[in-house]
Parts: structure tokens; C-alpha cells; sequence
């Protein structure tokens, strides 16, 4: 594993210059906070979650977001649909499994969704990305709980077995894809004092998913940019809630010196053999 310099400011400029739209089918708990981070990176946000026109804005977007962290089987009906929408307009689709394997439903969800639709990245916590992939965890409502395996390895074989992008978030981050590893070390401890960072974590990576191809370098400069901006926000909060405040502020501000001096990504490429589709 080799310390690597990545560009993702270059992505954030391009973002900024095409203000694409991100269709979001998600977490109406953090959706609010989700659509401002789309918002400051510069691009357009849109939540809309009725099965009735799901495909229909689908088709304007240049990525679709699905959270399943408040889940409804209605919801799932409607995900399925946009995601199939995106298929054919070949728009990435982000799917954060949050609080996979807390309860049955949830595992369904996730199970149809992986079935049924074509899904680009998968981005969850170590323990949601390990149930996902098939390890018997059981994580505590949406927090992450232990993983027993190596995380960069479960991840590589899910996105091995998905023919996908996976994202594992943690203490460090695992971006992995069918050829590539990355490790991101940014971020900072206060993220988890604050209901809806992951959320907002799979928002900055459809967004970035939305203006480049290789999906696994997108969603390695999304989090490096979001957590860089979270380690230049924490030196000015006294607590969690100016913490959040100066999160949309130091993202909006972000400058390619700031990532340049701050990033921390680790890159380890090889060719990974794939097995036969059956």
C-alpha cells in the first residue's frame, strides 16, 4: 500500500461548473442535511420519493443517491424503479445501506435492490458493508459494531462479487473496486457526534460520481474533500452543533491548497481476476 497524491479538487471544479442534479431517494432524517451538502458543493439537489415519478426525474439527474436508513416497503418499490431508470439512462447509482442487518427488512431491501437493479457503489459502515457481503453482524441500528474479518478484504470481494464500487467507512475509509484499493485517513472523531455524516458521506460521492467515470476515484476525492473540509471545521466549533455549521462552510470554501496539504489517501493497485458470470 503506497501513500499516493490524488486531484480531487479538479472534480470539485468540474462540479462546480456543471451544477449537475442528484436525484436522492432517502433518509428523512438526515435529508435535509443531505440536500445542503449537495447544495454547497455546488451542484442541484432533488428528494423526490413517489413511485409515480421516480424514473421521470430520475432521467434529469447525472446520479441517483438511495438510502434505505428510513425504510418503508412503498419506498423500496420506488427506489427499484429510479435505480432501473438510471440503469437504462446510464446514470451511477449510489446505494448506502444503512443499518443493514439490523432487522429482516432491511436485509430484503438491500437483497432486492442488489437483485433487481443495477447499483454502481455500495457505501455503508464496516458492519452494514460486512452483512451486505454475507458476515454473520449485526449492527446496533444504523452505528456500526465489530468486524471480526479484514475490512478492506470483505469490501474487495463484495465489489469483486457485485462487479461494483464499494465504500466501508470508518476510522479509515476503504474505497475498492475490481482493480483498485483506497485507503482515505481524513475525517475526524467529532463526524460521529453528528447524526447524519454517513448520509451526507454518500451524497458527496454521488455527487462526485456524477462528473467522473471511474467510480472508485470519485468516491475516493468525494470523502477526501468532505473529510479534509471536516478537519478545517472542527478547528473553529466549540461542539457538534457549530461543528455542523462549519462543515457546509469550510466545504464551500475548499481550495485545492487545503486538500493538497491535508490529504491522506493510500492507493494499491492490482489485477483482480474475475469470475465468471453465471
Amino acid at each position: 500500500m503506497a501513500q499516493t497524491k490524488i486531484n480531487p479538487y479538479a472534480l470539485l471544479k468540474r462540479i462546480r461548473l456543471r451544477q449537475p442534479v442528484i436525484h436522492h431517494l432517502t433518509n428523512w432524517v438526515t435529508i435535509y442535511d443531505c440536500a445542503n451538502v449537495v447544495k454547497v458543493l455546488g451542484a442541484s439537489p432533488v428528494m423526490a420519493h413517489a413511485r409515480e415519478e421516480v424514473a421521470q426525474m430520475t432521467e434529469i439527474a447525472s446520479a441517483l443517491v438511495l438510502n434505505i436508513g428510513t425504510l418503508t416497503p412503498e419506498l423500496v418499490e420506488a427506489m427499484i424503479v429510479a435505480a432501473l431508470a438510471a440503469n437504462h439512462h446510464e446514470i451511477p447509482v449510489v446505494l448506502d445501506v444503512c443499518g443493514a442487518g439490523a432487522t429482516e427488512l432491511r436485509d430484503q431491501a438491500c437483497h432486492r435492490l442488489l437483485s433487481e437493479a443495477g447499483i454502481d457503489i455500495i457505501k455503508g459502515n464496516y458492519s452494514e458493508v460486512a452483512r451486505v457481503s454475507g458476515e454473520p453482524v449485526r449492527p446496533r441500528g444504523v452505528d456500526a459494531s465489530r468486524v471480526d474479518k479484514d475490512i478492506a478484504e470483505v469490501a474487495r470481494e463484495l465489489a469483486r462479487k457485485r462487479r461494483c464500487t464499494v465504500v466501508a467507512t470508518g476510522e479509515k475509509d476503504i474505497v475498492t473496486d475490481q482493480r483498485r484499493l483506497y485507503v482515505v485517513r481524513n475525517g475526524h472523531p467529532m463526524m460521529a457526534n453528528l447524526v447524519g455524516t454517513g448520509c451526507m458521506a454518500a451524497s458527496v460521492i454521488g455527487t462526485f460520481a456524477a462528473v467522473e467515470a471511474d467510480l472508485a476515484y470519485a468516491a475516493t476525492a468525494g470523502l477526501v474533500c468532505f473529510e479534509v473540509a471536516s478537519e478545517c471545521a472542527v478547528k473553529e466549533s466549540a461542539g457538534p452543533g457549530t461543528f455542523k455549521e462549519k462543515l457546509f462552510d469550510c466545504l464551500y470554501h475548499l481550495d485545492q491548497k487545503t486538500i493538497d496539504r491535508l490529504q491522506k489517501v493510500e492507493v494499491c493497485e492490482d489485477s483482480i481476476s474475475l469470475p465468471t458470470p453465471a
